[in-house]
């Protein structure tokens, strides 16, 4: 079967560059899916992203689709015939569609009924016809939130589009998508080669573009291209990148043909604190920021511009030009937050809504600094440090640093503290109760800075659950997904052993507004982000449900458990002693009357039942004292030591003996059992 190269591109207006690889990926992925389903078979797919470019170039893809089978269920017999056999016009239309004679119909037997049945094939229809639905479903598919309308057009998109190539091989695939007819050629560099560029053919597509449009459509390459020359500026200038893959990326997605330009501020700026100037370079100009070999930033910059300009001094001296106000107002800023303290701030937080329903900010801090005392004093900690870096934790809120930066936010206070001679623990708590800030990012180092960072997430979880506004779907404006997961790393990996079912009830009781559900509301929702937490560690969803069964509510504790239940899942005896569990969970709920807790020794017939009575006569002291010193390890070792008793008393003993006395102690006995096991975890939830 014979094949051509195919390239789809898309030309637009500059697409929005923090969203570029998602929708270079999605693009790809659809159009990969869309291929399949039609049964068209290919080789290599490669995806190009550029600011005003999409694209997808397909290897090898069939001139046509495979010959199609056909199988198709009709309607029931006995509604496809009357009671005389005349066909139906349910028969006729079915056979109609299927583009047969009534006769040439098959029938086929499913579950209690017969039905007409047609099996054949049809030719395969020609690629350049599907693919112009191909790529118009997976531009359909793409995640843009919002589509956007130009001119006259009702075509829908997140930016006008310019230009529509759809070539395969040779050919122009005859379409018009988003009100734009498709042609043969692309085109350069807005600036470097606006006009249009001829392709050779689909496959030369990438190697057109850099040779002679000035852009280098391929992401991955573009980013390597800025990533060598950023590091190459940086080590003329005698230091190193200040590493921000973030950033890369983004910039990545600004320019088509990358050029680095170096550029200087005043060394004055230096003062300022590396945050603010880091902040100022990246966040706001986009911009890598240079430091020295100790670490300690350099008065470089360096910027990547998107044309290769022929006056490369004077592309640095705009920019310089650019950076100089920005900095001057960080420093302007800076100078007027000094002329108070931190704590100055602190009154006017009452006057800042946190939530309607809550309060101020101000009552925000005094519940935390409440819950963080709390806290401290469970870990045996300084309440009074936890106490103030609480009250001071939101007060850079309404510096002017801050109201310009608000990713400073923390930051800033945590300087101004140190300034002002608070406590060293107290002025890293301030930075450090935002923390984690997101997946991956560094905990608290501080055992106050833990202490108010879980204080400050548990009381946005207690506040906006008894409001009623629960994250729902992918909307989560009060970032709840996110303090869920940093209350479960902060209090996991640092070892904090913490009753979360206390905290919760505790932060709930001092809102404003709430349920008595409400505390378990909270704790149902960072159990549910604990689950995800250990699906992401390796952990069977099963383990979870086990565990999560006990109604444990300290974390460190459900810890052990899971790490216990994971071990013995690995030794032999595991998957029998979970079949017990089941086995003995389904006695136990069907029985009339709940099992006494007290085993008659004489009621004791069978060796069976009188060697499992044994058994756990021999091992329960040690199991019950290892469950006490939560060595969950250890009693599942000792407990799998009962199989052999177990599988025997299942073998020879009748559990719903005919006599109710005898009945009742095999009852408390396998009660026992499982009572034992519960110590640790539900094992009837697990595979067995």
């Amino acid at each position: 079967m014979s094949t051509r190269d195919f390239l789809f591109e898309l030309g637009t207006e500059e697409l929005p560059p923090l969203a570029l690889p998602e929708l270079e990926r999605s693009l790809a992925a659809s159009i990969r899916a869309g291929l399949e389903a039609a049964g068209l078979p290919h080789g290599a797919l490669h995806a190009y992203a550029a600011p005003r470019r999409l694209a997808v170039l397909v290897h090898e893809l069939v001139d046509t689709q495979p010959e199609q089978r056909i199988k198709r269920r009709g309607p029931p017999v006995n509604a496809a015939f009357d009671k005389q056999g005349a066909p139906t016009r349910a028969a006729t239309a079915f056979a109609d569609s299927c583009g047969v004679a009534l006769d040439e119909l098959g029938r086929i037997t499913e579950g209690k009924g017969e039905f007409l049945y047609f099996e054949g094939s049809k030719p395969g229809a020609s690629t350049a016809s599907l693919l112009p639905g191909i790529v118009q479903a997976a531009l359909d598919a793409l995640p843009i939130p919002k589509r956007m309308r130009w001119g006259a057009s009702d075509a829908e998109f997140v930016r006008p589009v310019h230009w529509l190539t759809l070539r395969f091989g040779d050919d122009v695939v005859a379409a018009r998508l988003l009100d734009t007819d498709a042609g043969a050629n692309t085109r350069g560099h807005r600036f470097h080669a606006p006009q249009e560029l001829a392709l050779r053919s689909p496959s030369a597509y990438a190697d057109t573009l850099r040779e002679h449009g000035y852009v280098i459509a391929d992401f991955a390459e573009r980013r390597e291209r800025i990533r060598t020359q950023i590091t190459a500026c940086a080590t003329r200038l005698g230091g190193r990148v200040v590493q921000d893959d973030a950033l890369l990326d983004e910039v990545t997605a600004l320019v088509e043909w990358p050029i680095a330009v170096e550029g200087r501020f005043e060394d004055r700026f230096l003062a300022l604190p590396r945050e603010v100037l880091i902040s100022t370079l990246q966040e706001h100009q986009r911009y890598f920021p240079v430091e020295d070999a100790h670490g300690a930033l350099t008065p470089w910059f360096i910027t990547i511009s998107n044309i290769d300009s022929r006056e490369p001094q004077r592309v640095r001296e705009g920019n310089e030009r650019v950076v100089r106000p920005r900095l001057s107002d960080a420093a302007f800023f800076h100078a007027q937050d000094r002329k108070q303290a931190l704590h100055e701030w602190r009154a006017g937080l009452d006057r800042v809504t946190f939530q309607t329903k809550l309060g101020s900010i101000g009552d925000k801090v005094r519940r935390v600094q409440d819950l963080a005392t709390h806290i401290a004093t469970a870990l045996g900690g300084d309440d009074a440090r936890a106490a103030r870096a609480a009250e001071l934790c939101k007060c850079d809120l309404l510096s002017a640093m801050v109201g310009e930066f608000p990713e400073l936010q923390g930051i800033m206070g945590a300087y101004y503290a140190a300034a002002d001679g608070e406590d060293a623990e107290v002025a890293a708590a301030v930075r450090e109760h935002y923390l984690p800030r997101g997946a991956g990012d560094a905990l608290p180092t501080t055992r106050t800075g833990s202490i108010v960072a879980l204080a400050d997430k548990l009381d946005t979880l207690a506040g906006i659950f008894a409001t009623g506004q629960k994250p729902s779907g992918n909307k989560d404006p009060f970032g709840l997904r996110r303090a869920a997961i940093g209350v479960l790393r902060i209090v996991l990996e640092q070892k904090l052993d913490l009753d979360l079912a206390e905290l919760a009830q505790i932060a709930v009781a001092a809102q404003p507004v709430g349920t008595e559900d409400t505390a378990r509301e909270v704790l149902d929702y960072v159990m549910e982000r604990a689950r995800a937490y250990y699906a992401d560690h390796g952990y069977a969803a099963e383990l979870f449900d086990a565990v999560l069964a006990t109604g444990v509510s300290r974390p460190l504790d459900f810890d052990a458990r899971m790490a216990a239940l994971a071990a013995f899942g690995r030794l032999p005896e595991a998957e029998s002693l979970a079949a017990a569990n089941k086995r003995i969970a389904n006695i136990l709920r069907k029985s009339e009357s709940p099992a006494s807790a007290a085993i008659d020794a004489t009621l004791l017939q069978e060796p069976a039942e009188r060697a499992l009575h044994a058994a756990l006569e021999a091992l329960s002291a040690d199991v019950t004292a290892a469950l006490a010193a939560r060595h969950y390890d250890a009693a599942l070792t000792r407990l799998a030591s009962l199989r052999p008793s177990v599988d025997a008393f299942f073998t020879d003993v009748m559990v719903n003996a005919d006599d109710a006395a005898l009945r009742a102690n095999r009852l408390a006995l396998v009660a026992r059992v499982r009572a034992l096991f519960s110590g640790v975890a539900d094992l009837s939830r697990l595979p067995g």
